[in-house]
C-alpha cells in the first residue's frame, strides 16, 4: 500500500470564499491574517518536529528542554511548575518527565532543603540537545524569513509582538492550564 494524500486543504482564498458565505458579517481581510497564522503556527510546529525527530527527542521533550533552559542556571524546575508552564496535568508531565530521566535528558531528585519537594534538572546530554535543536531551528528560521528585508523583519515583528500582548492581556491565564487541575 502507498501513502494517498489525504484530502486537499483549501487555500486561504477558497477558505475566506467558504466563510463568506456562511457568515456575511466576516471581515476577509481580518480572516486572511487570521488564518495565515493559525496555518504558518501549525506548518512550523511540523517543520520543529521533523527537527526534533532527527535528534531523537520529541516536540514534548524539547519544550520540557526549552522551559528549563528558560529557567536559568542551573536550569531546575519543579514538576509542578513545568506543568503548569507547558499547560499539562500533573500526571501527564510525570510521564513526560519519567521518558526523559530514562532518557538521559532531565535528572529527578528530592529538594535537600524540602524532602518534599521534587526538582527536575536539566542534564549536559539534555542541554547539548536543546543546542543541536536550536541550531537546526535557526537554519529554518532564517530561511523561512529569507525574502524579508531587515526593515520588513523588524516591522513584522513589531506587529506579531503587540497582538502577542492584546491576546495575552485578554486572555492571561492562556499561557499554561485554563484551570487548575492540580
Amino acid at each position: 500500500m502507498g501513502d494517498t494524500p489525504g484530502p486537499r486543504e483549501p487555500t486561504l482564498e477558497e477558505q475566506i470564499a467558504a466563510y463568506q458565505r456562511e457568515f456575511q458579517d466576516l471581515d476577509p481581510q481580518v480572516e486572511e491574517i487570521v488564518s495565515a497564522l493559525g496555518r504558518l503556527n501549525r506548518r512550523m510546529n511540523v517543520a520543529y518536529g521533523r527537527q526534533t525527530a532527527t535528534l531523537g527527542i520529541s516536540n514534548a521533550e524539547w519544550e520540557v528542554l526549552k522551559a528549563l533552559v528558560l529557567s536559568g542556571a542551573p536550569y531546575q524546575m519543579g514538576p509542578g511548575e513545568l506543568a503548569k508552564r507547558l499547560g499539562l496535568t500533573p500526571a501527564a508531565m510525570t510521564h513526560r518527565i519519567d521518558r526523559m530521566v530514562g532518557e538521559g535528558l532531565v535528572t529527578r531528585d528530592r529538594d535537600e532543603t524540602n524532602r518534599v519537594r521534587v526538582i527536575v534538572e536539566l542534564t549536559a546530554e539534555g542541554r547539548e540537545k536543546w543546542l543541536e535543536a536550536m541550531r537546526l531551528a535557526t537554519v529554518f528560521e532564517e530561511d523561512l524569513l529569507q525574502d524579508l528585508s531587515p526593515e520588513e523583519r523588524g516591522v513584522l515583528g513589531e506587529v506579531l509582538t503587540r497582538l502577542l500582548r492584546r491576546v495575552e492581556h485578554a486572555q492571561p491565564d492562556a499561557g499554561g492550564r485554563l484551570t487548575d487541575l492540580d
